[in-house]
C-alpha cells in the first residue's frame, strides 16, 4: 500500500508537465494555423473579440489544468483536458490574427461591447469597474480560483464544474456578438465553432454535476 501511494505524485506530476506540454503544442498550432478568408482589415468587433476571448479562454485553461491534475474522476479528467487543450488551441489562432493584424493584443477588456446596438447591458459602459466587467463575462475571482485550488476529491469537481458552467455561459454571449457584428470569415466560424461546442460542454458538465451530486450553484 505505501508503495503504491509513494509512486502516486510521480506519476501524477508526469502526467500534469504531460498535459502542459499539450497545451503548450495546441497554443503553437493554432498560431500557426493557416490565416485566411478575410477582409485585410477587421473591425472592432473581430478585434475586441479576438482580443478578450483569449482572457476568457486564459483562465478556463487555468481552471482545467487544475482539475486535471487533481480530480479522480475520469469524466471530469477528460472534460478538463478537452477543455484545456482545445482552448489554448484557440487561443494561439487568435494571437496570430491580432499579430496578422498588426494591432495590440491587449485593449480596454470588453469595450468593443459597449456599441449602441443593445450589447452595452453586458456591463462594460466606460469606466465600469474591472471586477464588474469580469464577472459579466463569467469568470472566476481570485478567492474562487484559491479554493478550487485547495479543494480536494468530489469537492473539487463539483467547484470545477461549477465554475466552468459559469465561465462557458459568459462566453457565449460574447460569441453571439461577435457573429452578429463581426467582418471577418474566419472569426465568425471559430465564433460559431466555440458556441457549439461550449452549449455541448455546459450539458455534459450539467450531466456530471447530477451524477456527482453536486449540490446548485
Amino acid at each position: 500500500m505505501t508503495g503504491v501511494s509513494g509512486r502516486r505524485p510521480g506519476r501524477w506530476i508526469a502526467a500534469g508537465l504531460a498535459a502542459l506540454a499539450v497545451v503548450a503544442v495546441g497554443f503553437a498550432i493554432g498560431r500557426f494555423s493557416l490565416f485566411d478568408n478575410g477582409p485585410a482589415v477587421p473591425n472592432a468587433a473581430d478585434i475586441g473579440f479576438a482580443r478578450d476571448m483569449q482572457v476568457h479562454h486564459d483562465q478556463a485553461v487555468e481552471m482545467a489544468m487544475i482539475a486535471y491534475r487533481g480530480t479522480g474522476d475520469d469524466t471530469v479528467k477528460a472534460l478538463s483536458y478537452d477543455i484545456a487543450t482545445g482552448q489554448a488551441a484557440q487561443n494561439g489562432m487568435m494571437f496570430e490574427w491580432l499579430t496578422q493584424w498588426g494591432v495590440p493584443q491587449q485593449g480596454t477588456l470588453m469595450s468593443w461591447m459597449d456599441e449602441a446596438d443593445g450589447h452595452g447591458a453586458h456591463g462594460t459602459a466606460a469606466g465600469a469597474d474591472p471586477a464588474d466587467v469580469r464577472a459579466s463575462m463569467g469568470m472566476a475571482t481570485d478567492a474562487e480560483l484559491a479554493a478550487l485550488r485547495n479543494a480536494t476529491g468530489t469537492a473539487l469537481d463539483c467547484q470545477f464544474l461549477t465554475l466552468m458552467i459559469r465561465h462557458h455561459e459568459g462566453a457565449i454571449p460574447m460569441a453571439d456578438a461577435v457573429l452578429e457584428r463581426g467582418s471577418i470569415p474566419r472569426v465568425l466560424q471559430v465564433a460559431e465553432t466555440m458556441k457549439t461546442n461550449q452549449t455541448a460542454e455546459i450539458d455534459a458538465m450539467r450531466s456530471s454535476q447530477a451524477r456527482l451530486g453536486c449540490s446548485a450553484g
